[in-house]
């Protein structure tokens, strides 16, 4: 103990900003930081109980396309949260207006395909040295790797978990893809125009060719849907100079989207890029040569990019469960004793240091002269409700919250935490670490270091934290993107609605406040000795 606290001193002793390493141009209590790494100091470790409660975000989250950075599909149940279902909606545009496929056209297949993320590093490979090219016959190698997509959830349900996929056409008409959509939006469809039973791997084809090593055929690893051939023949292919296919205005309103989704309520859910998606036409038309005609084979790539209208519609069914039965008893004034936090727009908790703690640290700070080296809030899951192999949240978002708001003030505040602002990308501060992921009780410390130093010494208002599985976005030069944009909502900026984790942690014991378990303000502070 005296060990850790030293090093937090030596920690404090190298940070240069604000008031976190105590040294100002003011007398008194400000320049005791410095004191105490010049005459030895006395340091002193003190836990308060937190009043942590239930937060109920409605099962709805932005899912549009300025939020899915990865988007997810599937299905997951288990007895906690109940079931949770993700299916993916998005308009298609033509490559280009007025598109032209040759001479009696035919379409041979349609094929939507999903990049799912995939674990790189646990392949299984097949390698066929003896395989002949179709296309003319030609003597060739085929090498299959296999890959496991990344799955959250059941991955053995009878032996291997499959998951029926369905495609749908939608018959709403989308909008811009500038819209704000949340989660829970419900659009109307159609015929089924595609479906696949899906294992859980995605395959990397490649076939060389015997005679020069040359590639003959390459296919990166996806999850490839069968489409409805006739139904893409009579939509598309028949229909070239059409005025339906004469540019997007149109098309977006003639062949308004598909709709991808899953049979089963259990298995688990998976992680894709939406702007890689794919939607492939191939057919073959004819090509004169010198007055020979012959069949040629063509592929025409409907867009499925960041250009069109996405989200992810998701779905709750929470009938009986604990989840469900804490949160209509969620109480803000003296806390819960379960957390139930899930993400994609499940419920995430609110903390709060009572009143009466601050109070009785304020006197600490303004009679004994303490400084504070170090505050932040521990949380453990709980033993009793979240005993599984399931992956557990590594982060979560916070943001403060003003549950008096004046008039015309926000509730939620928009900012991050003055600790983000001020030491993000430092190498000294994690908002969220977390440990012993993998055991029970896991547990998570929160960083809020100066914004506790603020309420104790700048009398700046205790709000409320809320937190919610994700973590922050950033650019590829490791800046958090809401820092970037000063003139929007720099909490927007996150993970929230495609991180599929859960977790129930321990909240408030209010029989026993001294349950080592239980949510608390794990506060450190030196005094100067004598």
């Amino acid at each position: 103990m005296i060990r850790t606290i030293q090093e937090l001193f030596k920690i404090t002793a190298t940070l240069v900003i604000g008031s976190l390493i105590l040294i100002n141009c003011e007398p008194d209590a400000d320049q005791l930081g410095s004191q105490f790494f010049q005459d030895g100091a006395q340091g002193t470790e003190a836990s308060y109980p937190v009043i942590a409660y239930n937060i109920n975000n409605g099962d709805t989250i932005r899912t549009d396309g300025s939020r899915l950075i990865s988007a997810t599909l599937g299905a997951f149940t288990e007895p906690q949260f109940g079931m949770q279902k993700s299916a993916y909606v998005s308009q298609v545009r033509l490559s280009g207006g007025n598109p032209d496929f040759g001479l009696n056209a035919k379409l041979d297949s349609a094929v939507l395909v999903i990049k799912p993320q995939y674990a790189a590093d646990s392949v299984t490979t097949v390698t066929n040295e003896d395989y002949i090219y179709p296309d003319g016959a030609v003597a060739a190698k085929k090498v299959v790797s296999s890959y496991p997509i990344i799955k959250y959830g059941k991955t053995k349900i009878s032996g291997k978990t499959l998951l029926n996929f369905k495609v749908h056409e939608v018959t709403d008409f989308l909008g811009s893809n500038a819209d704000q959509i949340r989660s829970n939006k419900n659009v109307n469809t159609g015929a089924q125009i595609g479906s696949k039973t899906f294992d859980g791997n995605v395959h990397f084809v490649k076939v060389t060719k015997d005679a020069d090593n040359s590639v003959l055929f390459e296919r990166t690893p996806a999850l490839r849907i069968p489409l409805d051939s006739t139904f893409f023949a009579n939509k598309i292919i028949s229909k070239a100079s059409s005025p339906e296919l004469a540019d997007a205005a149109s098309f977006i309103r003639y062949f308004k989207g598909i709709k991808v989704s899953v049979v089963e309520n259990d298995g688990y859910i998976l992680n894709f890029d939406p702007t890689l998606i794919e939607l492939n036409l191939y057919y073959k038309n004819d090509k004169v040569t010198n007055g020979v005609t012959t069949r040629e084979q063509a592929v025409y790539m409907l867009n499925m990019g960041a250009s069109n209208t996405y989200f992810n519609q998701i779905t709750y069914d929470r009938t009986g469960t604990p989840a469900a039965t804490a949160l209509a008893n969620a109480n803000q004034t003296t806390g819960d004793d379960k957390l139930f936090v899930q993400g994609m727009g499940g419920p995430g908790f609110g903390l709060r240091v009572p009143a009466s703690d601050v109070a009785t640290i304020k006197t600490l700070y303004n009679n004994s002269k303490i400084g504070i080296v170090s505050a932040k809030i521990r949380l453990y899951t709980d033993t009793g409700n979240w005993d599984n192999s399931y992956k557990k949240p590594e982060s979560f978002v916070v943001r403060q919250r003003n549950l008096t708001p004046l008039i015309g003030e926000q509730e939620y505040l928009n900012d991050y935490l003055v600790d983000m602002s001020a030491l993000y990308g430092t190498g000294i501060y994690n908002l969220v670490k977390a440990y012993d992921l993998a055991k029970n009780p896991a547990y998570y410390d929160i960083g809020i270091t100066q914004t506790f130093k603020n309420i104790i010494e700048k009398e700046a208002p205790n709000y409320d934290l809320v937190l919610n599985v994700g973590t922050y976005t950033t650019d590829s030069g490791g800046n958090l993107l809401g820092s970037l944009y000063p003139s929007l909502v720099a909490q927007n900026f996150n993970t929230r609605s495609f991180m599929p984790y859960r977790v129930v942690l321990a909240g408030t014991d209010l029989v026993n406040p001294t349950n080592p378990t239980s949510a608390k303000l794990m506060l450190t502070y030196g005094k100067k000795s004598n």
